[in-house]
């Protein structure tokens, strides 16, 4: 699992490059500081450099201490407060964050099991070019109702971000 993490950070250190170069100067050097934390296997300190910019709104943040969360690196493993950081991510619209919520809520982890919810976190995600979120929606659309796949999607389309999405920025993720 480390060397498929170190993997996955190649393509991740040219992400933070281009949200660093869009964000504040501060909050870009925590940010940075905060994925060199985590990549180190400092998990407290990564989850201590996120907290502040998460709670000022930043997508990318809000979504990584969810990540931690989820997988239990550096806290105790909490599913619930794995899906509220992703919560808080999916409502500034973030497609990863969406997907994974969705997940959530297709298996009832963290969350209650809600079909209808998952399918309209895929459809959100799906619509913002979300990884996977496409198959996802079509797995959880086999075990609902037509009328529940018809809520699922006029709840899709009512949903509004509370960013607008120019300011969404491009995903630098823990992962």
């Amino acid at each position: 699992m480390a060397t498929h993490m170190k993997r996955a950070f190649n393509p991740i250190v040219a992400a933070i490059m281009l949200v660093l170069s869009f964000a504040a100067p501060v909050a870009a050097g925590q940010f940075e500081d905060a994925v060199a934390a985590y990549q180190r296997g400092d998990y407290a300190t990564a989850l201590r450099l996120l907290r502040p910019l998460a709670d000022q709104g930043n997508a990318v943040a809000q979504y990584n201490p969810g990540f931690m969360y989820d997988k239990g690196q550096g806290v105790p493993q909490d599913y619930a407060e794995a899906a509220g950081w992703y919560h808080k991510a999916a409502d500034e619209g973030d497609a990863e964050a969406q997907t994974t919520l969705g997940v959530m809520y297709a298996h009832g982890q963290g969350v209650p099991q809600d079909f209808v919810s998952a399918h309209m976190w895929f459809n959100l995600a799906a619509a913002r070019g979300g990884k996977n979120a496409e198959e996802w929606r079509a797995i959880v659309a086999q075990l609902m109702t037509l009328e529940q796949i018809a809520e699922a999607q006029k709840l899709a389309r009512e949903w509004k971000p509370t960013k607008q999405p120019d300011e969404i920025g491009r995903r630098a993720s823990m992962r």
